[in-house]
């Protein structure tokens, strides 16, 4: 059936793997959809991550990097529900059926009160392959389970006729094998039915309502639900239904995995899984449709409820939607399934096409049997409202009402509202009637309900009885226009706009304000503004609005709506901005000063605002609107009407230049007055202005107290010296004394020069100004002598003692130089006393040799206990220039500073200078004056005490040319005085740190070895010794004799490093030190022999131990196991073994170790030990020792054995240890195989195994090598291997043998089966087509592609491609190698899985080459896949077109314009002109004009006639006509000029009949073309050719049309007559509102009133905006008012 007119329609939605999605992800774990909104897709490689598709969307998947068992998307939302490790909550437990059963749905009715599981199984053992299906139902409410046998189930729910709730209903496919019977049913099962007790969620109740109807009055009734839960009794239930599944032969072993219903259609969707769909009824079960929708098998659906059908999703990622084809579904139940009754009942659940005749002859025949009501119910069921027209309603007012019955015309209305809406025509008819019985309560009823369509010519109906009800109906009909009247009529003028607003309506905005204003001119106001705030403007210019306001002298309204609308101050706004600030500066000035205030405005006219405001008295106002120095200056002089903080700020929106001229000019007008707001400005703007101008300016009027107040302020934020200084000056010059006494003592900025000089000018009486200045900058000699010589004495002793005692040196000094009396300089310095700083009060005195005038002072501060340095060191100068005993006071007085008094004794006796310095410990100071005086013995006494290393340091550093001059004194004089060990130890110290070892070793003889105090002191004599081997080795052995008590050992290990070794050794032996004497015997003087025969002397063994390891070292190994087994020394075993080994001195080694093993236990020297007896051979010994208790490691052992080949000792060890897999490997080295495949059986480790495998097949010994291999194979890393080495050595035959074998193991893998596909490919092609048929399931076919393509075994390389599902190699493969691997049946089920399109042309030439007979099924197949002009273009190249037209004709119904050129082509050629014109009539996309320009001129009538009906087709009639009339087709040419609409061609074609004589076609004409030709020219045709007999049917039917057209006219026109004149006086009313507001103001502001007249003016006339004078509206003008 082609695919057009089939029932159900199937197309593509999308490809998963276009999505990116990876074909291995893919089936049914890994791909949910529970509705059509969502895919979700769980993907596990190579990353984890959910992606989910929207399916309104496809083309964009969303990813997300999530781990999961598994992913659901909320059905209707996008909420991602996750399986993670969450319990889920348990429903009911699973029946027994469903054990073991893969679980493939799980699904619940609408109302969640019933459940249903279902569970696939393996199918019965006499087959199969015939997958088992088991359900279990369960009921929420009652709790219990029943199991049934079925493979696919859905709820749906379904209305039973005359019962008014929904029954719940369960529909259910199985598929079974019983008693050797395939049974396929499909049941539909109401659930919860209790038989003649049904449970409803509601009742109906119905209202009663009389009303006259032609005069009889009558009851209808309307039912409404209420909801609430009664049972109701005898209530009709769904009957139970059956139906069988037919399967095609071919799918024998296909089952049902799906079931969709379409609650839309009531259809039910039956799928299975080699892609069959059945379609049966819901209501009847009755089969409707079957075909196979994927050639791939579906493993997922879910139902696409907005469009009825279902998605489905194969293997190949396809994702299908099927839907129903709603223009054939219906014509194919009634003609193909001749079911009438089904077919009418879909068109009327699905209101699908189709049934129009069979449901209009339904009607006509109950409808004439006088069964009215059933005929009422048929039309309001009628799909489509076919029945429901103006005729259906005619029918029923048509029918006479009986006595005492129903009228059918409210029977009709009844059933329709209780069905639904009524249409337009329907809720007028009803709402008459209605409304001529004054019943609005019923259409108030039937409005909520929405039970009528509103429509203008209701709502006019309704007005004329409820105004309300009838604005509800416009605003519904959305007639605009009557609810903007409706609106204007109860004054909620806001609600106009908005509803304006809402549908996009332009009422008359301007009429509607004047309206507005004549009552509420607040109210007038807020509807401006809405209008205002409009979307896209406001629809009324601002200035007309204005202007309206303003002619009913409305200021301030005007000035409220222009504040509100001109908020955004925009520059197109500038006029109306100047306008409100004008007519507010004129009639209301703080309004306009408020509005400048605010600064809501800036696109004004500024000058003319600024001169409204000067006349005003807003001088503040005018000056911010001035741009002329002339204006301002002229309003700025009006300080006294200005606030002068605002005159300050308008001064700061000037120039530098205009702002000192006016500053300049308000001076000269007032200076006094106006110095303040100067000053104030000059502060404010000081930057702006420039401080030197302001000073200028101030300095121009000489106004000193303007400028001391100005530099104030500006004082605290300025560094400039010159600003400080001017401010001092104007501060001095105006009498500011205490200012200038601040400023001088807190300023830091001042010229403090310049501003002392101007001080001593001024000669201030106050001089604390000067004092700050001179104090602070270091002047204070200057301030002395000022003060001196100008006889301010008082101000000198206030500024010693009071400002600043610390400069009364300077003060002092100065008195000096001035020659001021002593004793005023004594006062003055006693007044201070302590407070005086001594130092600079010394240094001004000692400068001028004046120092005894502070001898009392001094001795003042002594006896007051100071202990101030610098007065001991100013008395002590005083002593020392007396010479009154300074040794005493030197020695004796602590509080001195002895550098200083000791620089000044250096000069006058240095011998003081040294008592100075010895008691500061001034060493530098010390160093110096003996050095230069020649005091050496002093110096080497005070260095010898002091005992400082640094000291030390620096008088013996090399550069001290003094150095030899010391050491002499400290050797012969300072160091044998002394006493102390202490000094010497530091003395010692630092002729070693100075590196002197001869002065050293000269001063230690003097002290060790002349009998000194320090002769026997230990740390000397080893100083001496040390000294000696440093300096003088030659000593060193006499100084070993002569002294006892020194470190023996620490002066050995010296003498070593010194390579003293003789002396060392000395030492040593004198100390008893065997072992060091040994050591240097060994390890210095390398003499073995002497340390032999040392050994023997003392006998030892630390010394034995020691001459071991020393002959061990030499590689003496006999000799030095000698000595350790003497020395009895077995912590060195490891050294010796490993010499033992390397010398293979095994014998003496077993001795050594047996000594070894007595005293230790270590599994090193137990495992050396069996080693060495294996290498001399002693195996007897090794079985003994093993059985023996030992720690030797016996696996490290037999591996060492094993490397070095003692193959016979290493199998003692391995049988000991029972490791299996080394003692097989050493059977393999003996050549002992049988031996070595028992070992490794008993090892049983793979590694074991291919070694003696692979030994056994290097020795030929395959059955071994079989056995081993068997062991190998199971392990899938090891069969590779073990199958390379067999065909590296050539044994195919073996290998293949071992895999067959293999194939029986219970372990066996696939890679065992694919390696021997593998191998067969290779060495046995004639088995590899049975293995793989055998074994499909069990290979590694991606290896075994590869292997049979090297190999080229097309055949079997075809069949594993399928088996892989790599439909595209495979078609490839059959294509390229056809000989061998093509097969008709087989490609058309490959090509049909591509996934590359390409390869469909590709298969298109193949056939087209190889096998044309066939290449029309092939596209059959792939029709719906392949570009079908391209498929045209391949056969047209080729020449071939003929041979595919089935295929063409096939897919014609897609309307492609290749396919229908080429059919047409062909149908053209074989003159079939049936099938053409059928062609052109029903597929219209091809080339017209060419194909009608090819058989316009061919041989037979019928193509030239098909060529005038394509230039029919197209609109070229004259060209259709022409070629009608050549052919004498004369009704054909009436039927073009018919349809063309043209009353040219038809009156030509009157005349051209009237030519020809034809005056039966002349007559034929006027009836077809009636519409067409004007009854003038007809008569006239006719009366001039004498035909007026043939014109005169024509002119009757004219006649009689345009006297019914004036009947209805005149009927018409009556009928208007009273409202005409209901409404002339609405008119003439609204006609007078209009005029009052016709006239506007002209732009500019009316004048105030003169004295005298009225407060009035007089409208001006419309010609005052620009515009010539004219009635408003198109009204005759009125006078004024």
């Amino acid at each position: 059936m082609a695919a057009a007119n089939a029932p159900i329609t199937m197309k593509e939605a999308l490809t998963l793997p276009s999505l990116g999605i990876n074909p291995q992800f893919i089936n049914f774990t890994h791909v949910t959809m529970e509705s059509e909104k969502y895919i979700c897709i769980r993907e596990t490689a190579p990353q984890n991550s959910v992606v989910i598709v929207d399916m309104s969307m496809p083309a964009q998947p969303l990813r997300r990097p999530i781990t999961a068992d598994s992913a659901l998307m909320n059905p209707n939302s996008r909420i991602l529900a996750l399986k993670g490790d969450s319990e889920p909550v348990k429903m009911f437990d699973r029946t027994a059926n469903l054990q073991g059963n893969q679980i493939i749905n799980y699904r619940c009715d609408p109302s969640e009160k019933w459940l249903v599981l279902i569970g696939i199984a393996q199918g019965p053992p006499e087959r199969p392959q015939l997958v088992k299906g088991n359900m279990q139902l369960f009921s929420v409410d009652q709790q219990r389970s029943q199991a049934l046998e079925a493979h696919a189930a859905s709820f749906s729910t379904f209305k039973v006729a005359g019962n008014d709730n929904a029954s719940i209903l369960i529909s259910f496919a199985s598929r079974s094998f019983n008693a050797g019977q395939l049974t396929s049913k499909l049941h539909v099962i109401e659930l919860g039915a209790v038989p003649g007790h049904l449970l409803f969620s509601g009742i109906n109740i119905s209202y009663v309502y009389h009303m006259k109807c032609n005069g009889v009055l009558v009851s209808f009734v309307c039912f409404y639900a209420v909801p609430k839960e009664v049972f109701v009794l005898g209530k009709p239930s769904f009957t139970k239904k059956q139906a069988d599944l037919f399967f095609p032969p071919d799918f024998a072993d296909d089952f049902p995995v799906s079931m969709q219903i379409s609650q839309k259609y009531g259809l039910i969707y039956v799928i299975t899984k080699q892609g069959l769909l059945f379609v049966y009824d819901l209501e009847t079960a009755s089969a409707v449709y079957r075909n196979r929708i994927s050639p791939d098998p579906i493993f997922l659906t879910t139902d696409a409820s907005s469009v009825g059908g279902f998605y489905a999703v194969n293997r190949r990622g396809q994702v299908l939607l099927a839907t129903v084809n709603e223009a054939t579904i219906v014509p194919f139940v009634s003609g193909q399934l001749n079911n009438l009754e089904l077919a009418v009942n879909l068109a009327k659940r699905g209101n699908l096409p189709g049934a129009e005749n069979l449901v209009v002859q339904r009607f006509q025949e109950l409808f004439s049997q006088a069964k009215y009501k059933e005929a009422a119910e048929l039309a309001a069921e009628s799909p489509q409202g076919i029945l429901r027209t103006p005729d259906t309603v005619a029918k029923f007012q048509s029918v006479p009402v009986q006595a005492g019955q129903t009228p059918p015309l409210l029977q009709y209305f009844g059933t329709l509202l209780t069905r639904g809406k009524l249409n337009a025509f329907e809720s007028l008819e009803l709402s008459r009637l209605v409304v001529n019985q004054n019943k609005k309560n019923l259409l108030e009823n039937w409005l909520a309900e929405d039970k009528l369509e509103c429509t203008e010519e209701l709502g006019d109906l309704v007005k004329t009885v409820d105004n309300d009800l009838a604005l509800k109906i416009y605003i519904k009909a959305r007639a605009t226009p009557k609810v903007v009247a409706a609106f204007a009529e109860r004054r909620e003028f806001d609600k106009i706009l908005i509803y304006s607003k809402q549908v996009g309506y332009n009422p008359d905005y301007l009429f509607l304000l004047q309206t507005i204003l004549r009552t509420d001119p607040q109210a007038a106001v807020n509807f401006a503004l809405m209008m205002s705030q409009m979307e896209g403007g406001c629809p009324v210019d601002y200035n007309t609005i204005t202007d309206l306001f303003l002619q009913r002298n409305l200021i301030r309204e005007a000035t409220a709506f222009l504040l509100d609308v001109l908020k955004p101050n925009l520059p197109e706004h500038g006029f109306l901005q100047t306008k409100v600030l004008e007519i507010n500066l004129v009639t209301f000035p703080n309004v306009a000063d408020a509005i400048l205030a605010n600064g809501m405005f800036s696109h004004y006219d500024r000058p003319r605002i600024g001169q409204l405001c000067e006349k005003a008295g807003l001088y503040i106002r005018a000056l911010q609107h001035y741009t002329e120095l002339p204006d301002i200056k002229r309003v700025i002089v009006n300080t006294h009407a200005i606030e002068p903080q605002a005159l300050v700020e308008f001064f700061g929106t000037l120039s530098r230049e205009w702002a000192l001229e006016c500053m300049k000019d308000l001076l000269l007008v007032n200076l006094r007055g106006n110095l303040q707001i100067i000053v104030q400005t000059a502060k404010e703007y000081c930057e702006q202005l420039g401080v030197d101008g302001c000073i200028k300016l101030f300095e121009q009027f000489k106004s000193y107290e303007g400028l001391y107040f100005f530099l104030g302020s500006y004082l605290s934020s300025s560094e400039d010296p010159e600003i400080h200084f001017k401010y001092i000056e104007a501060a001095a010059k105006t009498g500011q004394i205490k200012e200038v006494e601040r400023v001088t003592r807190e300023s830091n900025f001042y010229d403090p020069e310049k501003t002392k000089n101007f001080l001593m000018e001024a000669k201030l009486p106050d001089a604390r100004p000067l004092i700050n200045v001179c104090d602070r900058f270091g002047f204070v000699p200057d301030l002395t002598h000022y003060l001196y010589v100008n006889n301010m004495l008082r101000y000198i002793e206030g500024y010693v003692q009071k400002v600043n005692p610390g400069n009364a040196p300077l003060v002092v000094g100065q008195l000096l130089d001035d020659e001021c009396a002593e004793d005023f300089i004594k006062g003055l310095i006693l007044s201070v006393r302590s407070l005086l700083p001594v130092e600079p009060l010394v240094e001004e005195c000692e400068k001028r040799n004046r120092l005894r005038l502070l001898t009392q002072f001094l001795e003042h501060l002594v006896s007051e206990g100071s202990q101030d340095v610098h007065v001991h060191n100013a008395l002590g100068k005083i002593i020392i220039d007396s010479g009154d005993n300074p040794e005493h006071f030197l020695t004796t007085n602590p509080y001195y500073d002895s550098r200083v008094v000791g620089k000044y004794c250096e000069k006058r006796d240095p011998t003081l200078a040294v008592v100075a310095y010895r008691r500061g410990q001034c060493d530098d100071e010390l160093i110096i004056v003996t050095n230069k005086n020649s005091l050496f013995k002093l110096q080497a006494r005070y260095v010898v005490e002091r005992m400082d290393g640094d000291l030390w340091e620096k008088v013996l550093s090399p550069d001290n040319e003094y150095r030899r001059q010391l050491i002499d004194q400290v050797v012969s004089t300072a160091l044998p005085e002394s006493k102390s060990p202490d000094q010497v130890s530091a003395t010692v110290k630092a002729f070693m740190t100075a590196d002197l070892p001869h002065e050293l070793i000269e001063l230690l003889e003097k002290i060790v070895l002349q009998n000194s105090a320090f002769s026997g002191n230990f740390n000397l004599q080893n100083l001496l010794i040390l000294t000696a081997i440093k300096a003088d080795p030659s000593r060193v052995m006499d100084y070993i004799n002569r002294l006892d008590n020194f470190d023996g050992p620490a002066i050995g290990e010296v003498a070593v490093e010194a390579q003293l070794y003789e002396e060392a050794f000395a030492i040593f032996k004198k100390f008893n030190l065997n072992v060091q004497a040994v050591n240097v015997l060994l390890d210095n003087i390398h003499s073995i022999d002497r340390a032999v025969e040392f050994a023997f002397r003392v006998e030892e063994e630390a010394v034995w131990s020691q001459v071991a390891k020393a002959q061990l070292r030499e590689g003496l190994v006999s000799e030095a196991i000698e000595s350790f087994i003497r020395a009895d020394d077995v912590t060195q075993f490891l050294e010796v073994i490993k010499a033992a080994e390397d010398a293979n001195v095994y014998h003496d080694l077993v001795k050594y170790l047996l000594m070894v093993r007595q005293k230790s236990k270590e599994p090193k020297v137990d495992s050396e030990l069996i080693y060495a007896y294996a290498k001399i051979d002693r195996l007897g010994e090794i079985e003994e020792f093993i059985l023996m208790p030992n720690v030797a490691n016996l696996q490290n052992v037999g591996d060492r054995l094993y490397d070095e080949a003692l193959y016979e000792a290493a199998k003692i060890i391995f049988r000991f240890t029972s490791n299996w897999a080394k003692l097989a490997v050493t059977h393999v080295k003996l050549n002992e195989f049988q031996s070595a495949v028992d070992a490794a059986r008993k090892a049983n480790s793979s590694k074991t195994w291919k070694e003696v495998c692979f030994a056994c097949v290097d020795a030929e010994e395959f059955r071994l090598a079989q056995i081993c291999g068997l062991n190998i194979i199971i392990q899938v890393d090891d069969l590779e291997e073990v199958s390379e080495y067999y065909q590296n050595r050539g044994c195919f035959s073996e290998l293949i043998s071992l895999m067959e074998s293999g194939l029986g193991l219970e372990r066996a893998h696939m890679g065992i089966f694919t390696e021997l596909g593998v191998l067969y490919a290779r060495y046995r092609p004639e088995k590899l087509m049975e293995h793989i048929k055998l074994f499909s399931t069990r290979l590694n076919i991606p290896k075994l592609i590869r292997a049979c393509d090297e190999q080229q075994h097309w055949k079997e390389l075809t069949y594993l491609y399928i088996q892989y599902d790599e439909f595209d190699n495979a078609a490839t493969t059959i294509m390229n190698h056809s000989p061998e691997a093509w097969d008709h049946m087989q490609f058309k089920d490959v090509v049909v899985k591509v996934a590359n399109v390409e390869l469909y042309y590709k298969a298109v030439h193949f056939y087209l080459q190889e096998h044309p007979d066939l290449i029309n099924d092939l596209l059959n197949v792939i029709a719906l896949r392949v570009d079908h002009t391209r498929v045209v273009d391949i056969m047209r190249k080729a020449g071939q077109l003929r041979l595919v037209k089935p295929y063409m004709v096939a897919v014609q119904s897609n309307n492609v314009s290749a396919v229908n050129e080429a059919l047409n082509e062909i149908y053209a050629e074989e003159e079939d002109y049936d099938r053409l014109r059928e062609s052109i009539e029903l597929h219209d996309n091809f080339d017209q004009i060419g194909l009608a320009q090819k058989i316009e001129k061919h041989e037979l009538l019928e193509m030239r006639r098909v060529a005038a009906y394509i230039y029919k087709k197209a609109g070229r009639w004259k060209q259709s006509i022409a070629l009608s009339k050549k052919d004498n087709l004369y009704k054909d040419c009436m039927e073009t000029c018919s349809q063309s609409g043209e009353r040219e061609l038809s009156e030509e074609l009157l005349v051209y009949f009237i030519e020809q004589g034809k005056k039966e076609c002349f007559a034929a004409c006027l009836f077809v073309c009636y519409d067409l030709i004007r009854a003038d020219v007809a008569l006239e045709l006719a009366w001039m050719n004498n035909m007026i007999d043939f014109a005169f049917p024509y002119l009757l039917q004219f006649i009689r049309e345009y006297t019914s057209k004036v009947d209805e006219l005149i009927k018409y026109k009556l009928e208007s007559l009273d409202e005409v004149k209901a409404k002339e006086k609405e008119e003439k009313d609204m006609v007078a509102q209009q005029n009052m507001y016709a006239q506007l103001l002209p732009l500019a502001l009316p004048a105030p009133p003169m004295p005298g007249m009225g407060g009035g003016f007089a409208p001006p006339p419309m010609g005052g905006m620009g515009m010539p004078s004219m009635p408003p509206f198109g009204m005759p003008p009125m006078g004024p008012y």
